[in-house]
């Protein structure tokens, strides 16, 4: 038995061979494999991405619910779930047929309007696409989604619900992915080689110019500043909250960023990704640790908010190029965000701005800081085309959304009373409490 082994394994070998030679003769198998292979990992990475970016919602429902006052904590839970459910109906009807392409016209915007295609999530499973229709359009509903996520702290505690959501409706619908097209869809600051990987401008500092015209056109806080232009501190309700939500953000920003390479289907592209998963992360921490000390030198003892939001100006910063900087890079860049989060606030309540959580210094001002700051690492992009495009997103979203919050307060007011503010949104525009045993009208 023992002799007929050998003789046993040399005739597999022989058998073997013909397969060996056609296999090696015919390289397009081996390649249509790989391209399967491919396929398979780049969808997985886009849907993986989309979860964790969807989990960021719970981020900002939870920060935002604990920076808000007691009683207007209801309203800004259902703000936050309206706001996701409308992006997942408009993205899909009209918001991803106006971003890609980039080349829309009026007509075109037209067109969609009156006849919606919307996605269909079971078309494009071809290998040569290199990954699912669906699993791109559902990760680019995400961003959509945190564009409108943005608006809703700044303008907390005195909007009312209805126009609020109207704005949400023209936001993920139109002004959102007609910006986003210019980038994104292959548009015309794409044709500039303006570089913005995952969205310091696109989609934070968009979000952040639609916050600053609502707070605009809102006004502040009954009571929020003084005759003499002194600034009365809110505090929110439940800083357990708001620091859950941060820890929240900041693991969903790894999807956020980390599935922006669009691909994982290669050593190099899986290299890529954990490259960018560090940079995340050493950027968020630059933004804690410089808050802290700033915070300390600005106000003579730290300040729990303002690191909770310089950990997420250090995230927006390192948004628009997460790949290309070195670590100190990627940490410096974090960390000029966190100084922002810091020293943009004053700034803001001296043009008597109110923005309860902070949202336009972490989104608006270091999302372009972010953006500017990619030519320092990236050799391929320009200080110009960068200040171009972020002039232009900005123009354009500012004054959109400025005009849809004019129209609104026009037409049917975009602002509670000056009873049911003191009162709580709460009572006046839920008739439903978060603490009822707790509340008490200020």
């Amino acid at each position: 038995m023992k002799q007929m082994i050998p003789g046993l394994v040399a005739a597999l070998a022989l058998l073997a061979l013909p397969a060996a030679a056609q296999e090696a003769a015919t390289p397009d198998a081996a390649i249509a494999v790989s391209a399967d292979v491919a396929y398979i990992f780049n969808t997985l990475l886009f849907l993986i991405g989309a979860f964790l970016v969807m989990w960021m919602a719970a981020g900002f429902a939870m920060l935002e619910a604990g920076l808000v006052r007691s009683k207007n904590v209801t309203t800004q839970l259902f703000k936050n779930v309206a706001v996701f459910g409308i992006a997942g109906l408009m993205y899909w009807v009209l918001g991803y047929n106006l971003m890609y392409p980039g080349d829309w016209t009026i007509g075109g915007v037209i067109g969609e309007i009156f006849s919606p295609k919307g996605i269909d999530p079971v078309a494009g499973g071809v290998v040569e696409d290199g990954y699912s229709a669906g699993s791109d359009f559902i990760f680019q509903l995400m961003f959509c989604a945190t564009t409108a996520s943005i608006v809703s702290g700044t303008v907390a505690e005195r909007v009312r619900v209805w126009p609020f959501l109207i704005f949400t409706v023209v936001l993920t619908g139109v002004i959102y992915p007609i910006e986003a097209s210019w980038q994104w869809g292959e548009g015309w600051l794409s044709d500039m080689g303006f570089s913005d990987f995952a969205g310091s401008t696109l989609v934070h500092a968009t979000g952040g110019f639609a916050a600053l015209a609502g707070a605009i056109v809102l006004g502040a806080r009954h009571g929020k500043y003084g005759p003499d232009g002194r600034v009365k501190p809110l505090p929110g309700s439940n800083l357990a909250l708001a620091t859950l939500g941060t820890f929240i953000l900041w693991l969903g920003w790894f999807g956020f960023n980390g599935a922006s390479q669009l691909a994982i289907g290669s050593v190099n592209d899986a290299a890529d990704v954990s490259r960018v998963f560090v940079n995340t992360n050493l950027a968020a921490s630059g933004g804690v640790v410089v808050a802290i000390i700033c915070s300390q030198l600005r106000y003579g003892k730290v300040d729990l908010t303002m690191v909770l939001n310089g950990a997420l100006a250090g995230l927006v910063s390192i948004t628009a190029e997460p790949l290309f900087p070195s670590p100190f890079g990627a940490i410096l860049i974090g960390g000029v965000g966190g100084a922002i989060a810091v020293f943009a606030v004053p700034l803001l309540d001296r043009f008597k701005i109110d923005d309860v959580v902070g949202a336009i210094p972490v989104h608006l001002i270091a999302g372009v800081w972010g953006t500017l700051i990619v030519p320092a690492s990236n050799p391929d992009t320009s200080y110009v085309t960068q200040l171009v495009g972020i002039v232009a997103i900005g123009a354009f979203v500012f004054i959109a959304s400025f005009i849809v919050w004019s129209v609104l307060k026009a037409t049917m007011g975009i602002r509670v009373s000056q009873e049911a503010e003191i009162n709580g949104l709460d009572i006046s525009e839920m008739s439903m409490e978060a603490y009822p045993d707790f509340v008490q009208a200020k």
